[in-house]
């Protein structure tokens, strides 16, 4: 990877690429390569961004991939436009079991933590439960929600999951009985992402209405809103020790189109801002701190391009593009080195990170 910075005075958007394909039976080897320049207020960024070959299997899904999760550290569960839900086994490159059952797209998934069993939700208003090592069929059918269910987050004892939806609504629910227990609906509060606080009862949401919820899952009860941003806002994370979260934010040319950091502790202010994305931002995750000097951040684009941050700088550290994958969708950390991300138009991409020479970010395969 090269990374070139430099100030010029006019310099119009280009971009080179080269890509040479060899196909090897149901494998093909990619290498490719790819310079791009832009502008900012003050400068003009060029970066050169190089992958090694990396390996393209049959893919998990024949439309675009909305969403994906990571089920355990060989497995990850993935949702799209087919309907299905694919368990996925991305160490080997293979199906491990599809579950169909959905009458539209899938929108989330969520894994019970420690266990073979994982939700779905759907624009068919639907949230099923699945079991890896059981039928093919769902476990559980929830219905409750009058529109497309666009949040599912599962508590860290695994006893209840929390659903959003476009309806407004949240809805608590018995893992055990499938029954919902809990309901709360705000006016315009179009349910984006739903995530929940590792051991803690509180559930955090983001909103079209361009907001961040925290909810207290004992009731059910608003216990916090954040400043509202300037965008809508499409997804949130938590980090391990519950202590900070991050939002990320819709946009176009690069207005909107960041994530922020926010304590969620006792002053729950905001922290930093990541700038770079030039559109919406769809997925943001924090890093395992294995292998990493600093603490580090990940966001996904329908730029095409994942960027890792600096999180307490808001530098940006590293930029991957992927070429012809379309818009990015969902990013998950499948384990210390390794995100995986879905994408419209190429399936999920398994990204490794190397931190043998500086921080890179490589694209090993594609299913």
């Amino acid at each position: 990877m090269l990374l070139l910075r430099c100030q010029l005075k006019q310099a119009p958007p280009q971009k080179v690429s080269c890509r040479f394909r060899v196909v090897m039976g149901k494998l093909q080897s990619k290498l490719k390569h790819s310079t791009y320049k832009y502008s900012r207020p003050d400068e003009i960024i060029e970066e050169r961004i190089q992958t090694k070959a990396f390996q393209e299997y049959s893919p998990a899904h024949m439309d675009t991939v909305s969403v994906v999760a990571a089920l355990n550290s060989d497995l990850c569960v993935s949702g799209g436009k087919d309907k299905t839900v694919v368990a996925y086994n991305w160490k080997t490159g293979n199906v491990v079991k599809r579950f169909k059952g959905h009458e539209h797209e899938i929108t989330k998934v969520a894994c019970i933590p420690k266990s073979s069993q994982f939700f779905s939700s759907s624009r068919d208003r639907m949230v099923m439960m699945w079991d890896l090592h059981g039928s093919s069929q769902p476990r559980q059918q929830l219905c409750g929600h009058a529109m497309v269910v666009t949040g599912l987050a599962v508590s860290p004892d695994s006893s209840q999951l929390c659903t959003g939806s476009r309806d407004n609504t949240l809805l608590l629910w018995d893992v055990v009985t499938g029954q919902s227990v809990e309901r709360a609906s705000v006016s315009r509060n179009v349910v984006t992402h739903l995530c929940w606080v590792p051991r803690e009862p509180y559930i955090l949401q983001t909103s079209e209405d361009k907001t961040l919820r925290l909810w207290d899952s004992r009731g059910l009860q608003l216990a916090h809103m954040f400043p509202a941003k300037q965008h809508i806002q499409t997804y949130c994370e938590v980090s391990v020790d519950g202590h900070k979260c991050v939002s990320c934010s819709n946009g176009f040319g690069g207005e909107g189109c960041e994530a922020t950091l926010w304590d969620l502790r006792q002053t729950r202010n905001r922290i930093c801002e990541y700038k770079g994305h030039f559109q919406t931002v769809a997925s943001c995750v924090f890093l395992p701190r294995a292998l990493a000097l600093m603490p580090l951040i990940a966001t996904s684009s329908h730029d095409c391009k994942v960027k890792i941050w600096n999180q307490d700088t808001g530098a940006c550290l590293f930029t991957l593009s992927l070429d012809g994958s379309g818009p990015l969708t969902s990013l998950a950390v499948g384990d210390a080195i390794s995100l995986l991300c879905a994408s419209f138009n190429r399936g999920i991409h398994l990204l490794r990170m190397d931190h043998s020479q500086g921080l890179e970010l490589q694209e090993v395969a594609a299913f």
